[in-house]
């Protein structure tokens, strides 16, 4: 399965990215298995996406949680919470 991933703010400076295509391996069905999945890959990612660290996630421009099931061709974004006045 290919998949669009997006990535905003201190996310986007962490990785050095801030798109690209990946292909994922059979077992990643979830947001959080995406997240998983980029977390393996150590270093930068690994700091980035590490599950104690507070991320919001998207699938399709839509707010989402780990759960949320994903489909060929779809977008995943990561950014961190957004806090403002």
């Amino acid at each position: 399965m290919n998949i669009n991933l997006r990535f905003f703010a201190s996310v986007r400076e962490a990785l050095g990215v801030s798109q690209e295509v990946a292909t994922l391996p059979p077992g990643v069905t979830t947001v959080g298995g995406v997240r998983d999945f980029l977390h393996a890959r150590g270093g930068a990612w690994a700091e980035a996406l590490a599950p104690e660290r507070s991320l919001r996630m998207a699938c399709n421009q839509v707010m989402c949680d780990a759960g949320t099931e994903i489909s060929d061709g779809c977008e995943v974004a990561f950014f961190p919470p957004v806090t403002g006045g």
